[in-house]
């Protein structure tokens, strides 16, 4: 009877946990692309291409037809001389900033730190145009971005279709026309020649490309072919060489840029490429592009009952396949779609990290692209010299700290001085190489790259905060909190603000973690000895988490960067029980009380993820769908202001920069799938509404991938793969319990109730 009884045990947890019918993966649709029925006149609202390193954007109505063109490494790098000539040594430092501070040298400050920025370079630049004419009678008459094949389609009337696509592996973009012969390629450089008609501000409009100074390019062209070579800074180079040729019944064309960080000849590279795409032949490029993104597609999929939600989560994760490629630079604040108005492109389309950089990879991890998010950690691990040197220069400590405005090598540019000079600047950048590991489980990744940036970023602050108060608490000589009080001098305070803090205190707490993991016990107990010296958060019963003590936010900001200890770190959670939950509703009803005046796209994204991790799914669906409605441009780029008309922010302008994009895809990901605590949760917080619902493959940490569905309001299944092996903790949809799944490597395992 006893083996009978054990039988039928085993049976029942078998049947819980054997595969079944798995769920279906939700492929983008047609629906999920962009449609137009009138041409994009202006660049910011045409259809984006990319593959990490060349982007083109697609606009215009067939008089001409036009594609931008993009290089991930087209940059001017002359170095900023206030922040690594020699002259400007005894200036440039720590100490002196601090002591002209002190003596309200508000003048000084801005000249030495802030007005370099305001000089056109150091700036990402833009490579230039292709433009296709059809005749006078070119009529448009739709263009289309298929998702699912990364190809945009431009149909005019008589028949005649435009396909654009850049390819996914190789470094050319591909042109093929139907329907006519009437082709006219014109092959443009931008205007870096001529007289200067706008001056840099250094900020949303940068002004005129002219500024650079370059000279005009060298063009030249044959009887299928058109190029041009353009000589920027310091001996930089680059080429764009276009060719072409009839291929049955379709003009087939092929454009690549070569620049001289690959090799000193650029055009005859460019050439080499193109050449070799032709010879290839259309068909074969188009099978192999299709190859690639197939493999991304269906590397996770969300199926979700909000069509406008579900359809942004796709756009965007359209853009970080295009715009995030490992062995090509990292997204910067327009990604490979850099602007194409004879200027140069907001911001300068720099690196920002004080915010833009670590939001565009908030995606990553949860969404199952971690070969594309280790472009960032390349770049990041191969600029530590720079950040070591900068480091060293200007806080003359040891360790790693990064310039929170950096160019394509990693070196300060400068700009609002209490940020750009920020002491936590590298410790939210480790953050990434710590999401990394733990959603990996990559061991050599943890010992020979994560753990290492991390202690090279504690040895830094562990020195920066050397001194103790009365208290006995270690102290920063100065902080800010991004980007409250803007560039005025109380943007800086004399008490340390909640972002440092919360930014220090997950720094030592996470370096000591991983010390554990390596067994390498004397640095795990140095760096909780340091997070033992460290002050607590400053919080307030009605308000939550305050700016710094005494200081709570009192005006609506777009920025929360006090609300980094909830999201993205985590040092007070939801899990925790009360006291953090109670911390949390007063964090975000302070939000809430102030209003979204001075609001930007990225601030619905960021507060979108904060509603999740509050378990508050109806705010996080709300929050993306203003974001999708009203911060977006036709094209879903991320436009910061509101274009809605709704007022739903004061801030009506219309920049481009990527991060609210990646944001609100990494925040509905949040309401599917949450494992931060160690523990997988499946939809821990959608609507109510949302019955039918379905992922498949998400991330977890751990190095679990996850699938889960919902059907009529009730988890009919889950799906666990443990890529690494392990102990699966999981809260159990059927039951709410906590289950705990010993998982060999490679094991999938199905649960469609809880095992017995």
């Amino acid at each position: 009877m006893r083996n009978a009884a054990v039988a039928l045990l085993l049976s029942l947890t078998a049947a819980a946990l054997l595969p079944a019918q798995s769920i279906p993966v939700n492929l983008p649709a047609p629906e999920h692309g962009l449609f137009y029925k009138t041409p994009a006149t202006v660049w910011d609202e045409a259809m984006p291409l990319g593959n990490g390193m060349l982007g083109a954007l697609v606009w215009g109505d067939g008089k001409p037809l036009k594609i931008s063109l993009d290089r991930g490494d087209l940059w001017d790098l002359r170095k900023v001389p206030e922040f690594y000539s020699d002259e400007y040594a005894d200036d440039y430092n720590f100490q002196r900033m601090l002591e002209w501070r002190r003596a309200g040298r508000v003048k000084d400050l801005i000249r030495l730190y802030e007005e370099p920025y305001h000089r056109p370079a150091p700036t990402k630049i833009p490579a230039g145009r292709i433009e296709l004419s059809f005749g006078d009678d070119a009529k448009f008459e739709s263009a289309r971005l298929d998702l699912r094949r990364a190809a945009a389609t431009v149909r005019l009337a008589g028949g005649v279709t435009a396909e654009v696509f850049v390819h996914a592996v190789e470094p050319v973009g591909v042109i093929r026309i139907r329907g006519t012969e009437k082709i006219h390629l014109r092959l443009a450089a931008p205007p870096f020649a001529g007289q200067v008609k706008e001056a840099a501000s250094g900020g949303i409009g940068a002004g005129d490309l002219r500024q650079l100074g370059y000279p005009a390019p060298e063009q030249m062209s044959g009887p299928d072919w058109s190029a041009y070579v353009q000589e920027g800074a310091e001996g930089f180079r680059y080429a764009v060489y276009v060719a072409w040729k009839q291929e049955e019944d379709a003009w087939f064309g092929v454009w690549s840029i070569a620049s001289s960080f690959e090799r000193s000849n650029v055009l005859a590279l460019a050439r080499r490429r193109v050449r070799a795409a032709l010879r290839e032949g259309y068909p074969a490029l188009q099978a192999s592009h299709a190859a690639w993104w197939d493999r991304y597609w269906r590397a996770s999929s969300i199926r979700i009952p909000n069509a406008v939600v579900e359809r942004q989560w796709f756009l965007d994760q359209y853009k970080f396949g295009s715009a995030s490629r490992r062995g090509a630079p990292p997204v910067n604040l327009q990604g490979v779609w850099t602007a194409d108005n004879g200027k140069l492109p907001p911001w300068k389309g720099d690196y920002h990290h004080d915010l833009n950089t670590e939001l565009s990879y908030w995606p990553a991890y949860s969404g199952n692209h971690l070969e594309e998010e280790l472009a960032f950690l390349d770049w990041l691990w191969e600029t530590r010299d720079e950040g070591f040197y900068w480091t060293k220069r200007f806080f003359r400590l040891p360790g790693l700290n990064v310039p929170m405005t950096a160019d394509l090598k990693g070196r300060q540019i400068g700009g609002w001085r209490q940020y750009t000079h920020s002491a936590t600047t590298a410790a939210w950048l480790a953050h990434h190489f710590y999401l990394h590991w733990k959603f990996s489980g990559d061991r050599k990744f943890l010992a020979e790259r994560a753990y290492p940036y991390l202690k090279d970023a504690c040895i830094f602050l562990e020195a920066f905060t050397s001194e103790k108060g009365p208290d006995g608490r270690r102290r920063f000589p100065i902080s800010s909190s991004p980007e409250i009080n803007d560039n005025r001098p109380e943007a800086w305070f004399d008490t340390v603000t909640n972002y440092d803090l919360a930014l220090t205190r997950w720094l030592f707490q996470a370096a000591a973690e991983l010390a554990d993991e390596l067994d390498l016990m004397e640095e795990a107990r140095r760096w909780r000895e340091v997070l033992s010296e460290l002050p607590e958060f400053a919080v307030d019963p009605e308000q939550g988490l305050l700016v710094a003590a005494g200081y709570p936010l009192e005006e609506s900001h777009r920025h929360f960067s006090h609300l980094m200890a909830i999201h993205p770190l985590g040092l007070i959670d939801w899990s925790q029980g009360a006291e953090a939950q109670r911390i949390i509703r007063a964090s975000l009803d302070h939000l809430n009380r102030l209003g979204t005046a001075h609001w930007t796209g990225y601030s619905f994204s960021w507060r979108a993820a904060l509603a999740a991790r509050a378990r508050d799914g109806a705010t996080a669906e709300r929050m993306l769908e203003i974001f999708s409605t009203a911060f977006t441009l036709r094209n879903s780029f991320h436009c910061n202001g509101d274009q809605s008309g709704k007022g739903y922010s004061k801030f009506t302008y219309r920049p481009f920069t990527l991060e609210g994009n990646f944001a609100a895809a990494a925040a509905t990901q949040e309401m599917l799938l949450q494992s931060h605590t160690g523990i997988i949760e499946v939809f821990p917080a959608i609507p109510a509404s949302w019955e039918d619902v379905a992922f498949t493959t998400l991330r977890a940490q751990g190095a679990f991938l996850v699938s889960a569905e919902r059907q009529g309001g009730r988890v009919v299944r889950v799906e666990v793969t443990a890529e690494k092996g392990g102990v699966c903790s999981l809260v159990s949809p059927f039951s709410g319990k906590i289950l705990r799944l010993h998982m060999k490597p490679g094991e999938t395992r199905v649960l469609t109730r809880d095992p017995e």
